[in-house]
């Protein structure tokens, strides 16, 4: 699910990667890696959410910043420090430290993903005075994760979950986009080997003319064969990315007609414009995306994906068409509240960017406040945007009163004219109760 990011052993990697790199939320891919200490019982002041933490606090707090900046909400200066207070030395992040206040240590295992989104998020909160530009803490943050973020880059100018591991299309996706969001550019980030970001990408797209899948994006080559699996969620990551764009995208327009072309040097663009395509005509089967059955389930029907859906709407809102994700957005209106109330601040988080991308109404998706949801699930906001549902009495209520004074000023001005003085002084002395 979303707010879950599972950590595998060697053995069970190459089974699951790919089935559970496309649960959603552009989400982080699973990985070899061992696993940490046990996270503490009690959730830290701060942190969104009420679940273990461990491999996704920083994913889910990031997340849900950047959700409640769309929707014009302040996170809690308590919550924006918890995140400051995760970030190591060296400018990286891991996915979760619960000890915050221990520095970091070569045996740390930072995060690609987490330090990101990190770096995105804190680009829109509220950064504090300081006596020169750039020296404020969230500043200072920002720019340390951007530059641990270059440092290490794979040789193939991609990037892997952790420093080091093989690029992945969601990994490379997800710095780029927050790199391209802090205003970097990713196409002159270049690795020790000459190549670029997008060098890295445009490997893990899938041509048009294949007979399966033509168009998305796998999340890595299959190890031994080569060959490109498409995964939703590496294409929704993939197209955001190709396109210059990031989580929190308003929809492009005008809108465009979803086309799939692979010419001989395809550019990053035109690999995300295929991508978009593939997505379009996924939704168009059923108005949401199907999530594989897993290793051992005693089902073996694809389930629907709701986060990889919302995924999808946010890529294509990005690439132009916002006319191809209205089933997917009616379809998450009907069939996603359940799915987040279970997830949490991430999940919720994902609904409303998918919401301000093809601009949807967050406080009223299939009945449900996105925002008050998600704002639920951590502290108590430092502001929140007055709901227009709530204002419109008082200013209903303030222009009727408005009016009245109009007209009784009038009719006062009237009666003065003429020459009755004691209605006058009486309409006035009601006028001021």
């Amino acid at each position: 699910m979303t707010t879950v990011r599972v950590r595998h052993g060697a053995a069970a990697l190459a089974a699951t990667a790919v089935l559970l790199s496309g649960s959603g939320a552009l989400a982080p891919a699973a990985h070899a890696a061992p696993s940490p200490a046990p996270s503490p019982a009690v959730i830290p002041p701060g942190l969104y959410g009420t679940k273990d933490p461990t491999y996704d606090g920083v994913w889910r707090q990031s997340l849900a910043f950047m959700a409640q900046q769309v929707a014009g909400v302040e996170p809690s200066r308590t919550a924006v420090d918890w995140l400051l207070e995760q970030q190591c030395d060296s400018g990286g992040f891991a996915s979760y430290r619960p000890a915050p206040a221990t520095t970091c240590t070569p045996s740390t295992l930072l995060d690609t993903n987490a330090t990101a989104v990190a770096v995105q998020a804190l680009s829109g909160v509220d950064k504090p005075e300081a006596a020169e530009p750039g020296a404020d803490p969230v500043s200072k943050a920002m720019g340390a994760g951007a530059a641990w973020l270059k440092g290490v880059q794979n040789e193939d100018g991609g990037w892997g979950y952790n420093p080091g591991a093989p690029s992945d299309a969601n990994s490379t996706s997800i710095v780029i986009s927050a790199l391209a969001a802090t205003g970097h550019r990713p196409g002159e980030i270049t690795s020790s080997g000459g190549k670029t970001p997008y060098d890295a990408l445009l490997r893990f797209a899938i041509p048009c003319d294949a007979r399966t899948g033509g168009g998305a994006f796998a999340y890595q080559p299959d190890a031994k064969t080569g060959a490109l699996v498409a995964n939703g969620d590496a294409t929704a990551a993939a197209v955001l990315a190709g396109l210059g764009k990031d989580l929190q995208t308003r929809g492009a327009r005008p809108e465009q007609k979803p086309t799939c072309e692979s010419p001989a040097t395809p550019t990053a663009e035109r690999a995300a414009r295929n991508g978009a395509a593939h997505l379009a005509g996924a939704l168009a089967r059923s108005g949401h995306l199907d999530l594989p059955p897993m290793p051992g389930a005693t089902t073996t029907t694809p389930q629907p994906d709701v986060g990889n859906t919302a995924d999808a709407v946010i890529a294509l809102g990005a690439a132009g068409h916002i006319d191809r994700a209205e089933p997917a957005v009616a379809w998450l209106k009907k069939n996603s509240a359940a799915w987040a109330e279970e997830n949490g601040p991430a999940a919720w988080a994902q609904l409303v960017l998918a919401a301000h991308t093809v601009g949807a109404d967050a406080r009223d998706f299939g009945g449900v406040d996105l925002v008050r949801k998600l704002n639920a699930t951590g502290p108590a906001p430092a502001s929140v945007p007055a709901d227009p549902k709530e204002e419109r009495p008082a200013q209903a209520a303030a222009e009727e009163e408005r009016g009245f004074n109009v007209w009784l000023a009038a009719g006062i001005f009237l009666v003065a004219g003429a020459g009755i003085g004691f209605l006058l002084s009486g309409r006035g002395r009601k006028g001021k109760r």
